[in-house]
C-alpha cells in the first residue's frame, strides 16, 4: 500500500501512533516518529533502530517541527503523508467538577496539544505534502459524534478536529488529500490525563482490561476491543496514493456503537414491524 513512500506520523511512541507505525512499515512506508517521550524514544530505538527517523519533539512548538521536517528531508528529500495521532485524554470529568480556576488551563492544554499540534504540522509541511502530492490523516474520535466519549473538552478538541479536516481539504485542493479518523476503544491506550488537573501520570491503560473489555463489549455490537493495528489499515489506505476519491472525510470507526438504537436487543430476534 505504502512503498516507497515517505511518513510522518506525529505522536507515534505509543498507543494507535505505534500501531500505525507498525503498519505502515509493513506496508513499506519510511517512517518517521516525532515524539516528545523521552523514554518512548529509547523503546522505539530498540525495536527499530535505524530503519525509522525518531525525532524528539513537542507537536506545539513551531521550532520542533521544523527540526522534524529539516530532518526528514535530509534524509530522503520528501515527504508523502503526515499522520496526526497524538492527544491528551480529560479524564471523562464533567465540567461542574472542574473547579472554576482550572477551566482556562485544561481548555488550553487539551486544544494545545489536540488541535494546535495538528494545524501547526500541516502548516509546516505543507509545502512538501504539495510538492508529492501528498496526504494528511489526524485523529478525532468517536467522542466527537456521540456524548460521554470524553469530558467536555475532550470532546470539543476531536468534534474541532473533524471541523479542521473539512476545512484544510479545501484549502489545500488539489494537491494535498486531507482526511481524519475517528476511532472508538482500542487496547493499551497510552493516552494521559491532563496536567492542569494532575492527572498527567495517569493513562488510559491504567482501567484494568477486564472492566475495559466488559464496558466496550455492553457498548457495542463487535465481541472483542480492537488493537492500535486494527485502525490502522484505515489510515493506511487514506495517506496512500491509492486514494483517488475521498478528502474532507472523517472516517468514524465506531464498532456499531452508535447503531445501537435498535428495535430489537443486539443479540437479534424479537424486531417490531414497521
Amino acid at each position: 500500500m505504502l512503498d516507497g513512500d515517505v511518513v510522518l506520523i506525529t505522536g507515534g511512541g505509543s498507543g494507535l501512533g505505534l500501531g500505525i507505525a507498525r503498519h505502515f512499515i509493513s506496508e513499506g512506508a519510511q517512517v518517521a516518529i516525532l515524539e516528545i517521550d523521552e523514554q518512548k524514544l529509547v523503546t522505539l530505538q530498540a525495536e527499530f533502530g535505524d530503519n525509522v527517523l525518531l525525532v524528539r519533539g513537542d507537536v506545539t512548538n513551531t521550532d520542533d517541527l521544523l527540526a522534524c521536517r529539516a530532518a526528514t528531508v535530509e534524509r530522503w528529500g520528501r515527504l508523502n503523508a503526515l499522520i496526526g495521532s497524538q492527544g491528551i485524554f480529560d479524564g471523562n470529568i464533567p465540567l461542574r467538577e472542574i473547579a472554576i480556576d482550572r477551566v482556562s488551563s485544561l481548555f488550553d492544554e487539551l486544544f494545545h496539544v489536540n488541535v494546535l499540534g495538528y494545524i501547526l504540522a500541516c502548516r509546516v509541511f505543507l509545502d512538501l505534502l504539495e510538492e508529492s502530492a501528498g496526504s494528511i490523516v489526524l485523529t478525532s474520535s468517536v467522542a466527537a459524534y456521540a456524548a460521554d466519549g470524553g469530558g467536555l473538552m475532550y470532546t470539543a478538541t476531536k468534534g474541532a478536529v473533524v471541523s479542521a479536516v473539512r476545512q484544510l481539504a479545501m484549502e489545500f485542493a488539489p494537491r494535498v488529500r486531507v482526511n481524519g479518523v475517528a476511532p472508538g476503544a482500542f487496547t493499551d491506550s497510552e493516552l494521559r490525563g491532563p496536567q492542569s488537573l494532575g492527572l498527567e501520570n495517569h493513562k488510559q491503560s491504567d482501567i484494568p482490561k477486564e472492566a475495559f473489555a466488559a464496558t466496550f463489549q455492553n457498548l457495542t455490537l463487535m465481541d472483542s476491543v480492537p488493537t492500535p493495528m486494527e485502525y490502522a489499515p484505515i489510515y493506511a489506505y487514506l495517506a496512500s496514493r491509492h486514494n483517488t476519491v475521498t478528502t474532507g472525510q472523517t472516517m468514524l470507526l465506531e464498532q456499531g456503537a452508535l447503531n445501537r438504537p435498535t428495535l430489537s436487543s443486539p443479540q437479534g430476534g424479537g424486531g417490531i414491524g414497521v
